[in-house]
């Protein structure tokens, strides 16, 4: 059931081995501090993380289990993914919180991490560890990138299969059942939805072209390939990074060499609405992909000491 949009107001990092969970509602500008700091088990390598608005609890994946910690780091409960892997590179299982902090989406990349099953896309309970449903996909990912569609409980989960591609799904709950969709494409990467919900962001998996679609059918409002942006395509690549500045401006990263085979990149605001590019964007950032758009006009970078620097637009 549709709901109304909704901000972003936590964002994690893993920041000497702890996960740091930011209170984006504090309207901070600068290095941020952690409003909750969150201790995991001592032998888990943290994969990835999510923290519930309430700052009770934190969930995470390693390769071979998602589990929820309280702040100082006693175990509530391991979700096992098994049989459990040897393989230790290849497969990074990922995790998001629905809006509601009661579902911890779960993308397990089982294929590459030889469990002998299909990939699998698991709804975990998150008082519980449960599984509340789970679906197999017609992939063989090293990771999944899932973001939460600001206006309804639906979620996107884009999975990156290496050289074969990217693929696009979206799922919500009835009951104890998955609703799964596939978009019907293997070539495009998801980069992020804009903040109202109508539209989400790709780019190509061959890096020529970023794109507009609305959602959730995915229809192409337009698309822009490199030399929209003044560069030469046989020389210049769109970078899988960047996002919604704001409802009306996205983030488009450009990657190249000069003439002597350093690597550059630059950051473009592109209007959203009307398809133009507009202006090189200074985002501050280090590297092509230290740019994170939170959709208000402000976004984040990463500070030599592993926590997120917030910016301005204004």
């Amino acid at each position: 059931m549709a709901q109304s949009s909704r901000s972003l107001q936590l964002i994690t990092r893993l920041v000497d081995g702890h996960i740091c969970a930011y209170d984006l509602a504090a309207d901070a500008r600068g290095v941020l501090s952690p409003a909750m700091v969150f201790r995991p088990a001592p032998e888990d390598d943290v994969v990835d993380h999510a923290v519930a608005a309430g700052l009770r609890r934190a969930y995470y994946t390693t390769l071979n289990a998602a589990v929820c910690v309280t702040a100082d780091g006693a175990e509530v409960w391991r979700s096992q993914f098994e049989p459990q892997s040897d393989q230790q590179y290849g497969h990074r299982p990922s995790c998001v919180l629905s809006w509601d902090d009661r579902v911890v989406w779960v993308y397990r990349p089982d294929a590459m991490a030889d469990r002998n099953r299909p990939d699998q896309w698991v709804a975990l309970d998150a008082e519980a560890g449960t599984v509340i449903a789970q679906a197999d996909l017609q992939t063989v990912g090293h990771g999944g990138q899932q973001l939460r569609h600001p206006a309804s409980d639906q979620v996107l989960l884009d999975v990156g299969e290496g050289q074969d591609g990217s693929v696009i799904h979206r799922a919500s709950l009835t009951g104890d059942r998955m609703d799964l969709f596939c978009y019907p494409w293997s070539d495009r990467c998801l980069i992020d939805l804009s903040p109202d919900g109508h539209h989400f962001m790709t780019v190509h998996h061959e890096q020529a072209d970023i794109a507009i679609h609305t959602y959730p059918d995915g229809e192409v409002t337009f698309a822009l390939s490199v030399d929209a942006f003044g560069h030469d395509p046989d020389e210049v690549y769109v970078e899988w990074s960047g996002g919604y500045l704001s409802p009306d401006t996205a983030i488009v990263t450009l990657v190249g060499e000069t003439d002597d085979e350093q690597e550059w990149f630059r950051h473009y605001r592109l209007d959203v609405r009307s398809g133009r590019v507009r202006t090189e964007f200074d985002a501050h950032s280090a590297n092509p992909y230290d740019i994170q758009p939170l959709g208000d006009g402000t976004w984040l970078t990463t500070d030599p000491s592993g926590h997120p620097n917030r910016w301005t637009d204004t």
